[in-house]
């Protein structure tokens, strides 16, 4: 039975602290107020202490693996036989004291005390996005709630094993890069100045590879804090500029045309987009609410704005596909695919199809994206330390034919 830790007033008005063990918060509430106590705060053990570090219990992101780990754990609990409320105190128990355990007794408690679990869910927007929340809202009121999550689950674990597999094959070649500029930023600042000192004592006239080389060296030895601080200073210009509307539409729209990562983001986010529009349809959400939840989590200004000229096309009667196909940023594929579906009456299974095709086209061009990205790091890697290492021994040879 769950331990709740409260603050209350006794019968002579002095403020106390104490436990009390109840399946609930309210319940808690209820035995308190039986023993004529006022309470005036009331969290469940875990909770209150993390309270009183000035902290809320979502302090810590909740990954999208564990969210979807939970969520098939909570469809199968229900199709086992168990209530709402059991199965949800089933899954805090076994979630422990994990962050999202506490966040979902918080969800537990509230439900108990007659929320809607899509409202409970709603007050922790940091946790469970506003896809998850009205999935579950249209399951709760349709009474299919152990399908939507096991549709949410499926959703969630392919997002994150697409994430993953993203992550994992860029991590090579950002890691080789961070690598390279190191190496290079250290020998052009402790490495060459100490041998360029020994050229220019020699009083001799130096290649014109040297000669750059040593200014280069030179600026960056003298400048390096200022060109990390230009660095820094244009970076955060540029997050203010695209924190505006028309600057994350202009960024959006080059994100989707920059050479060989373009391509990638434009099947990265029409995946998103097919396989949350495909999801919310299949849970029951009507169309206008679907694709408005799927324009802000598009994460994409440019493909968002095509998504509400969508649906302002669906509510004057017209189908997804056309204004799809007029937009021009959707390939091809995916309207004709969305168009079938419209024809059968089961646009769902059409949308979920065109994330499958994408999904697997995103691992593609992940993998392909690598190995060419590798080679041709290797390669001006080499080129730049080969640079380095010639001017360093051309006025070497000049020295070494002087001598004979």
């Amino acid at each position: 039975m769950p331990v709740f830790e409260y603050t209350a007033l006794d019968r002579s008005g002095r403020r106390e602290r104490g436990t009390v063990d109840a399946d609930s918060a309210a319940e808690a509430r209820r035995k308190l107020r039986a023993a004529r106590v006022h309470v005036l705060e009331i969290a469940e053990a875990g909770e209150a202490r993390a309270a009183s570090a000035g902290g809320r219990i979502e302090w810590r992101r909740i990954r999208t693996a564990d969210l979807a780990s939970a969520t098939r754990q909570w469809a199968m609990l229900l199709h086992s036989g168990m209530a709402l409320v059991p199965a949800l105190g089933a899954l805090v128990e076994q979630l422990g004291d994990h962050p999202l355990g506490r966040v979902l007794g918080r969800v537990r408690d509230r439900v108990n005390e007659g929320m809607a679990l899509a409202r409970a869910l709603e007050e922790h927007p940091r946790v469970f996005p506003e896809v998850y929340v009205n999935m579950v809202g249209a399951g709760e009121a349709g009474g299919e709630l152990e399908s939507v999550l096991s549709r949410l689950a499926d959703m969630l674990e392919r997002r994150a094993r697409l994430g993953n597999k993203v992550r994992a094959a860029m991590a090579y070649p950002a890691f080789m890069s961070l690598v390279a500029a190191g190496v290079v930023v250290f020998l052009l600042t402790f490495v060459v100045p100490s041998i360029a000192k020994l050229f220019v004592e020699m009083k001799r006239t130096l290649p014109w590879p040297t000669v750059a080389l040593i200014a280069v060296s030179d600026f960056l030895r003298d400048y390096l804090w200022a060109v990390g601080a230009a660095a820094l200073t244009i970076w955060g210009l540029f997050r203010l500029w695209a924190a505006t509307e028309s600057g994350r539409l202009l960024r959006d729209r080059w994100a989707l045309k920059v050479p060989l990562f373009g391509p990638l983001f434009l099947k990265i986010a029409v995946s998103r987009f097919a396989r949350t529009l495909g999801t919310l349809l299949a849970s029951g959400v009507t169309i206008l609410d679907a694709l408005d939840i799927v324009k802000r989590v598009t994460g994409n200004a440019c493909l968002a704005r095509t998504i509400e000229d969508v649906k302002q096309s669906v509510r004057h009667g017209d189908s997804i596909a056309n204004p799809l196909r007029r937009s021009g940023v959707f390939p091809p594929i995916v309207c004709h695919l969305v168009a079938s579906g419209e024809r059968g009456g089961n646009v769902e299974e059409g949308l979920l199809k065109v994330a499958d095709i994408y999904d697997n086209e995103v691992e593609s061009s992940v993998v392909a994206l690598t190995s060419l990205l590798e080679p041709i790091l290797i390669l001006v890697m080499g080129l730049v330390v080969g640079f380095i290492v010639l001017a360093i021994l051309l006025p070497v040879f000049e020295i070494n034919q002087a001598i004979r």
